[in-house]
């Protein structure tokens, strides 16, 4: 697995961070190592799956990166008629995903786009996972998402939505952070990288807080929501309509 060493030396002005080449070839061991729980959650949503297949249905991972959400829908599976539909605006991310999936035979299809988010139809759904995606939109565009999602989903279907969230409490906000950092520390990231990369993200990452997740989820008509994750400042959450 090549090393995240993106952020390693000084960077005479560090750039807004960006889903491209050089993230994707390293992005399995940025992702494990920044965040917290990122194999448990994976884990969780191949268990979801096998709770809330339904056939004849779609799934839909919406900013796929790498595919790992898609992978643990897929294995999961075992229902008829289902399709699996992982979506990202990355090329990177997208070209990588198609040879990662070409690598595990199964007989669930998959079709991987190259597209917005925000322009996917989401029919005829049984789950939806959006895994650390949403924090990357406009944030007057999210809840109209999730007001889709909702619309398309079936009855009886999920939404799996993880994402790193900020506290409305300043001293907890601050305890989060400062624990996160331990974390990326104590899995080998100097100071150096974890400033450079704290100020590229500073832009285009904006996390909402736990509550204004949560209302919009309610506000989207879902029956039943609740926090089933949470390590530090990052967040799983699933909501059933």
């Amino acid at each position: 697995m090549p090393k995240d060493d993106i952020f390693a030396e000084p960077l005479l002005q560090v750039p807004d961070f960006s889903f491209d080449d050089q993230v994707a070839d390293v992005f399995p061991d940025m992702i494990q190592r920044s965040v917290p729980g990122y194999h448990t959650i994976i884990q969780t949503i191949g268990k979801l799956t096998s709770r809330f297949q339904q056939a004849n249905s779609n799934y839909y991972d919406l900013g796929c990166s790498l595919g790992a959400a898609t992978l643990a829908m897929r294995r999961n599976i075992s229902v008829t008629n289902s399709n699996i539909i992982a979506v990202d605006n990355s090329k990177a991310m997208v070209e990588r995903c198609e040879r990662h999936l070409q690598t595990f035979r199964s007989d669930v299809p998959v079709q991987v786009k190259l597209a917005d988010i925000r322009q996917q139809p989401i029919e005829n759904a049984a789950i939806v996972v959006i895994n650390f995606t949403l924090q990357f939109l406009p944030q007057a565009d999210r809840s109209a998402l999730i007001q889709r999602i909702y619309q398309g989903l079936k009855p009886g279907g999920l939404l799996i939505l993880s994402e790193k969230f900020i506290s409305n409490d300043p001293t907890a906000n601050e305890l989060l952070i400062d624990l996160h950092y331990d974390f990326k520390r104590a899995n080998g990231y100097s100071e150096l990288e974890i400033s450079q990369k704290r100020s590229a993200l500073e832009n285009v990452m904006k996390p909402d807080t736990l509550v204004e997740h949560q209302q919009r989820i309610q506000d989207a008509g879902f029956s039943s929501q609740t926090l089933w994750f949470q390590c530090f400042n990052f967040c799983s959450m699933l909501a059933i309509k």
